[in-house]
């Protein structure tokens, strides 16, 4: 035992003796290294007196290499150290916030079980089980339970109370629309009939261009978008539109918050099982009661992202099959439904246009290519010039008479051989200098815009020119155009080329000024 015990004591001895020594070894040396510096001067100056001057230039230069070198090691050690502080710091952090929400959590965790338990004696207090409603662990607070608990659909009721006030108000109603001969008008008579009305019965003024404009679109699919600056009437025209076909139109006012389909449909609430229906349902479903023609405004439609809560509509009405334009409202029918709720689905009538107003500021989401290239954008930066107008009453018309119209000015100022010859030569040149194309659907638009603008009273070439610059020159914007400048100018050549010197000038002026702009 005392020889083990002389044995341990002594490497013990020795091992922190290597340690003390080891330590003091770095220490010396460092220290060895400080006081050696009169020596690396005395050796300066033994030698130094013997430098030529090609020895002081290299003197000079290795001296300065060999301080930035030694510079360099003492940042970058120095950076190193304050990294690990930085490091230690943050995880300190880290670690105190996570004890900070776990404490938060067994709070939540105390509060939700309190609730639950306070919401279970009110319900037991009415006569009724939790189960009931689905247990306690919905996203619900107590007193949303608690008073929807009072408005849970009852045996026989309907689940939609305004479809079926709409059904109480036209019940014995025959949807005809009686037109007498002063209605039965031509196209360039209706635009400049509404003109006037506008301007004598609500003193709201519009260009026949821009009316033209209005009722080409309308022919040419079911969603307008009305573009510009605040105050030059956009919302107003579709206003003034109601009234001139004496059918108001409906206005609904997009929310920012808006973000998929249930916030312009409605959704069922699977707790009361009612459905919570909105204005613009409301407005839809009156459209399947009527033949005239109706209008539902969407206004400032792009403070929400328009292709996530109308991407529903923007689907069914590319089908070519009109019977097949059905949104799905529930997944089931009952009895108490409203009448023309078929199967759980609502039909989009052809008598229905959405017009969306579209400011371009800040607060707006951009436009995507996936709606303008659905709709007829009428853009609205300018306030008409007043004009005194002779009173003018307003219209009766059905849509199937204006239908016709659109039909009928469709195939009498169909584009001819030479037009389309030209359009090819456009589109040959935007496809292969600036990889932008018509594509079939914008091809279908203008065969049907440009001839119904025209049977308005206006030129195939200006209606062309709205078309194309609406339709096509408009996806320039997203190019980078500080690049094309010469490729844009050449296109203006290139239109002038075709449709002559002064014509196509919304088109070249749009031109120019994003070469200027860019």
């Amino acid at each position: 035992m005392a020889n083990f015990s002389r044995f341990y004591i002594e490497l013990l001895i020795r091992f922190f003796l290597a340690v003390w020594n080891v330590i003091s070894g770095v220490f010396t040396s460092i220290w060895s290294g400080f006081v050696a510096i009169k020596d690396y001067f005395d050796l300066f100056t033994t030698y130094s007196p013997k430098f030529q001057v090609i020895g002081w230039i290299i003197f000079v230069i290795v001296f300065s290499i060999n301080m930035a070198f030694f510079t360099f090691i003492g940042l970058r050690i120095a950076q190193w150290i304050k990294r690990r502080i930085k490091y230690r710091a943050r995880q300190v952090g880290k670690e105190e916030l996570l004890e900070e929400i776990s404490l938060l959590n067994a709070k939540v965790v105390e509060l939700v079980d309190e609730k639950n338990k306070l919401f279970a004696l009110k319900v037991s207090s009415i006569g009724l089980t939790p189960d009931r409603f689905g247990g306690m662990e919905s996203g619900f607070g107590m007193n949303e339970k608690s008073s929807a608990t009072d408005d849970v659909l009852k045996e026989g009721e309907s689940r939609f109370v305004k479809l079926i006030a709409v059904d109480d108000a036209y019940e014995g109603v025959i949807p005809t629309v009686s037109m007498n001969e002063l209605d039965m008008v031509s196209l360039p008579e209706l635009v400049e009939r509404f003109v006037k009305f506008s301007a004598s019965q609500l003193r709201l003024y519009y260009s026949k261009k821009i009316i033209s404009v209005w009722f080409a679109g309308l022919g040419t699919g079911k969603i307008l978008i009305l573009e510009g600056i605040s105050g030059t009437g956009k919302t107003s025209l579709p206003y003034a539109m109601g009234k001139f076909f004496q059918n108001d139109a409906a206005i609904v006012s997009v929310q920012p918050s808006w973000r998929d389909r249930g916030e312009i449909i409605g959704y069922l609430n699977e707790f009361t099982k009612r459905f919570n229906e909105t204005d613009f349902l409301k407005a839809l479903y009156s459209t399947t009661y009527r033949e005239d023609l109706n209008f539902i405004i969407l206004d400032e439609m792009n403070l929400a992202r328009i292709e996530y809560y109308f991407a529903e509509f923007l689907s069914i009405m590319e089908m070519p099959d009109v019977s097949e334009w059905k949104i799905d409202i529930v997944p089931e029918s009952l009895p108490t439904d409203p009448n023309n709720v078929v199967n759980g689905k609502i039909l989009v009538r052809q008598n229905v246009w959405f017009v969306g107003t579209a400011n371009k500021d800040d607060s707006t989401f951009t436009i995507t290519d996936k709606v303008y290239d659905r709709a007829t954008t009428l853009e609205m930066n300018h306030r008409a010039t007043p004009i005194d107008a002779p009173s003018s009453p307003p219209i009766t018309m059905s849509y199937d008479y204006i239908n016709d119209l659109f039909n009928e000015a469709a195939n009498k100022n169909a584009l001819g051989l030479k037009t389309l010859e030209n359009i090819e030569k456009i589109d040959q040149y935007v496809a292969e200098k600036l990889k932008v194309t018509f594509g079939n659907r914008i091809m279908r638009q203008i065969k049907r815009f440009v001839p119904i603008y025209v049977g308005c009273g206006n030129s195939e070439v200006d209606g062309l020119d709205y078309v194309i610059r609406h339709k096509v020159f408009r996806k320039f914007e997203a190019l980078n155009l500080a690049f094309l400048h010469n490729e844009l100018e050449d296109l203006c050549t290139l239109l002038i080329k075709i449709f002559g010197k002064g014509t196509f000038q919304v088109s070249i002026d749009y031109i120019r000024d994003l070469i200027k702009n860019s």
